[in-house]
């Protein structure tokens, strides 16, 4: 096995692919060469504008983690990061004060913004960026078209008694602490797979799905044109790997997001959400948690091969031992 492509997002995926990474430089990945190569299709849907820059929130922490750059306590942003200009800007009462830019991270930004705007595409610029961090990885955003993600949450002085807000609005200022009624992919249905994307799937080995969120990360991905037929025709074996364990989330909001697209809070109702590829669906393998264990059956039953091993990513040999299982599992 020589080529394996995730589908990411920001810190689950990226805690996974560094395991994956690990386990193929170790040698702990049975049936996958040494010199295997991995490509990440990540998110972009998070992605906005601040301060006239252009923010990508998951390529950055894809590229941060395998680059040996992140805030490993924070799980994003760089490691030993100051804010003066963010100091600053509250000082000039400039909004949003909520999203904060640290001074290191605000070069990545300007370098990004300054590509975009002499004509590169995100994926050209992605690249570029890349060169310094040496990620290990060949990493694509989704699309090079602008998609963002929106959340509805309820507001009764609104007419209509909802008001609308970009994703990070919800999660960084919010915490996702108000109910969200309804998840809007803005210009989704009309973007196009950045160059590379629709390759990597169908030239794979191995496509996997990390534990990351499956709405606002996973689903985005899946929701640009032409990804899932890909995956339904892809040679590869597909399999992912559950982001709730016992009910909930390790950790962001995936809990309040499938409710809000009603899907059930549980490993099974994940699995069943992405579905069977047997049964028009995009996965052919799917691992749940130990304590998930009861749910292997209703799994199996709606045509999903389903496992139970343990999927917490305590540290880099964990991971890695969760990406033997899955690729064990479709071998």
């Amino acid at each position: 096995m020589r080529n394996i492509t995730v589908i990411s997002g920001g810190m689950g995926g990226a805690k996974f692919i560094r395991g994956l990474l690990h386990g193929i430089t170790h040698g702990l990945l049975p049936g996958v060469s040494p010199d295997a190569r991995v490509t990440v299709v990540a998110n972009t849907a998070d992605d906005l504008w601040l301060h006239g820059l252009k923010v990508c929130p998951d390529l950055d922490t894809v590229m941060y983690t395998l680059g040996d750059g992140i805030d490993s306590a924070r799980g994003w942003g760089r490691r030993d990061e100051t804010w003066s200009v963010k100091e600053e800007l509250e000082a000039y009462g400039v909004e949003p004060t909520w999203f904060g830019l640290g001074d290191r991270d605000v070069a990545t930004h300007l370098v990004r913004t300054q590509m975009l705007e002499a004509g590169y595409p995100l994926s050209a610029v992605t690249e570029a960026l890349c060169k310094r961090w040496q990620p290990g990885v060949r990493l694509l955003p989704m699309t090079d078209d602008r998609v963002e993600t929106h959340v509805a949450i309820a507001d009764p002085e609104s007419p209509s008694g909802r008001r609308v807000m970009h994703f990070q609005e919800y999660w960084v200022r919010l915490r996702a602490a108000v109910p969200a009624e309804a998840v809007v992919f803005v210009g989704l249905e009309n973007s196009s797979p950045a160059p590379g994307v629709l390759e990597a799937i169908t030239e794979a080995d191995l496509v996997i799905v990390p534990p990351s969120n499956p709405v606002v990360s996973i689903g985005t991905v899946l929701g640009v044109p032409g990804l899932r037929s890909a995956l339904r025709a892809t040679t590869a074996k597909v399999v992912g790997l559950s982001p709730i364990i016992g009910g909930s989330h390790v950790h962001g909001m995936a809990n309040q997001l499938l409710t809000a697209v009603g899907v059930e809070v549980s490993a099974s109702g994940v699995g069943l959400h992405h579905g069977a590829r047997s049964a028009g669906g995009v996965l052919d393998g799917w691992l749940v948690d130990t304590v998930d264990a009861d749910q292997v059956g209703a799994l199996e039953a709606a045509g999903l091969p389903a496992r139970a091993v343990p999927l917490l990513m305590t540290d880099d040999d964990a991971t890695a031992a969760m990406a033997a299982a899955a690729i064990d599992m479709v071998s």
